[in-house]
């Protein structure tokens, strides 16, 4: 299963493609979206649909995974990344792919072992799950690359457990 990572922020965009199973995982492509700051909100928003739109035709993932925005002392931050998120999973949906939303906690979790583990642990872990000869840089391409890993051992499972959960359905209709 191929999935794009998004790590959605407005001024840096992390982007990682990995092709993964449960269990196993290679890195495909790492990058960030950057937009200028001093561009109007909109301006800023457009460059970044463009953007995902070219990782998406570029890499063709069967699936983009989405960090999930969370409630923070600084609402005009939270507010920006959920712009941010909602560009991601508009193109996403364009594109007719299926999305899958992580907490930071849940894809620290997949890739560590512990929902309270730091950057610098998810960072090497990223490395050592990849095979890559170092720690993915920066941090906000670093933990597209842990949400894609994420989904694709997590999401993975979950499909199968939806596709069993339609077959049984079915079964139970045909019967009645």
């Amino acid at each position: 299963m191929r999935v794009l990572g998004v790590d959605p922020g407005l001024t840096r965009c992390g982007l990682g493609v990995v092709d993964g199973r449960p269990g196993r995982a290679g890195m495909v492509a790492l990058g960030v979206i950057r937009t200028p700051s001093d561009a109007e909100p909109g301006e800023r928003l457009v460059y970044l649909e463009s953007q995902l739109e070219h990782w998406i035709e570029r890499f063709r993932p069967e699936r983009v995974a989405i960090e999930r925005v969370f409630a923070d002392v600084n609402v005009a931050s939270v507010m920006t990344t959920a712009h941010a998120s909602a560009i991601a999973i508009l193109v996403a949906t364009k594109a007719g792919l299926p999305i899958g939303f992580h907490t930071p906690t849940e894809v620290k979790a997949a890739v560590t072992g512990s929902g309270r583990a730091g950057k610098a642990q998810v960072g090497a872990m990223v490395q050592r799950i990849l095979g890559l000869d170092d720690p993915p840089r920066p941090a906000d391409a670093a933990d597209a690359l842990a949400l894609a890993v994420c989904h694709a051992w997590r999401g993975a499972a979950a499909d199968r457990l939806q596709g069993l959960a339609e077959q049984t359905g079915r079964r139970l209709a045909a019967q009645r």
